[in-house]
């Protein structure tokens, strides 16, 4: 079953959450209601949401749930907000969506409730914003021709509430004649940009390939690629990016071979409390994600991993920070 461009991949209905859950596809589309707090960490934790704005949209949501289900009780809200909060630890949106709808528990859920549907409406909008200044930075550096583009991971619609940051700006310059081909990358271990982000592109008939991690770099090497797109999980004051793992290993090949390296992100994943990224977070996930793949052993049994979901790249190493607001590029 397809998605049409104007599907949420969260939204609110008949008093829970509705969002499509990603570990299914590209096999299967299919909608998950979410109608506790604990089921909205489980989502989180699972990856079924995913994606930073995304799952700061699920965490306002989860405070409304907790609201509505603790009405008198302040302090069993405000404790199921901080679980909710640390479900996924590198992601600022999270807690930001968390703590922007705990600011209005004292006026009550309902109040609670309107500023999670807050966050839902907005989302979209800077978004598309972000896309929008960041497609037009690209044609300013690269030229109003059909571009080669790399991405990695998965930051379309289904990271986002509707519309998506990087791949959003894929979108923007695919509609105006601008790409000729995205290589997407598949991004171990999880495979979100084999899974989501070629299923998105399929969707929006955006010519694409898709290529091992590894490949990148070597496609940056080759001259393969015009620019790199790619999208963020916390940015730090100093501008280094958390993003997925396998990241920093494209930045550092795009500074080498002079591929501009953009990312693209929206205001609420700027952390100006974190001076650089020496100072963020880095979730590191179970070993079974790496040693197995969909129930089955690939690597001998006690194998140990190392498995961290993110990276960090310097911001020396970044051509541009695009947000929904402001266009910041790096000297």
């Amino acid at each position: 079953m397809g998605v049409t461009t104007e599907t949420r991949s969260i939204d609110w209905r008949d008093g829970a959450v509705v969002a499509v859950d990603q570990r299914a596809l590209p096999g299967d589309y299919r909608l998950m209601r979410l109608a506790t707090v604990d089921e909205v960490i489980g989502a989180i934790r699972t990856l079924a949401v995913r994606g930073a704005p995304a799952i700061g949209a699920a965490g306002a949501f989860g405070v409304a749930l907790a609201a509505r289900a603790h009405p008198a009780d302040e302090p069993a809200v405000r404790a199921a907000a901080e679980r909710l909060a640390g479900a996924r630890p590198t992601a600022v949106n999270l807690r930001w969506g968390v703590e922007r709808a705990l600011r209005r528990l004292p006026e009550g859920a309902d109040a609670v409730l309107r500023e999670a549907l807050a966050v839902l409406a907005e989302d979209e909008a800077t978004t598309k914003a972000a896309a929008r200044h960041a497609a037009e930075l690209v044609r300013s550096m690269c030229g109003r021709r059909p571009l080669r583009l790399l991405t990695h991971c998965n930051t379309g619609r289904l990271a986002t509430v509707a519309w998506g940051t990087a791949l959003g700006a894929i979108r923007e310059l695919a509609a105006t004649g601008h790409v000729a081909e995205v290589l997407a990358g598949e991004t171990r271990p999880l495979l979100q940009g084999a899974r989501l982000t070629v299923w998105e592109l399929a969707e929006a008939g955006i010519p694409h390939r898709l290529c091992v991690d590894a490949a990148g770099p070597a496609a940056l090497a080759a001259g393969m690629v015009d620019c790199v797109l790619v999208g963020a999980d916390r940015v730090a004051a100093n501008g280094d990016v958390a993003n997925k793992i396998g990241t920093y290993g494209l930045a550092v090949a795009a500074a080498r071979h002079r591929v501009p390296f953009v990312v693209v992100a929206t205001e609420s994943t700027r952390d100006g409390s974190i001076g650089s990224g020496r100072d963020i977070a880095i979730e590191e996930r179970a070993a079974e994600e790496v040693t197995g793949y969909a129930g089955r052993d690939v690597a001998p049994a006690g194998t140990r991993a190392f498995n961290p979901a993110f990276d960090v790249t310097p911001y020396e190493l970044i051509t541009a920070i695009v947000t929904e607001n402001a266009v910041l590029e790096i000297p």
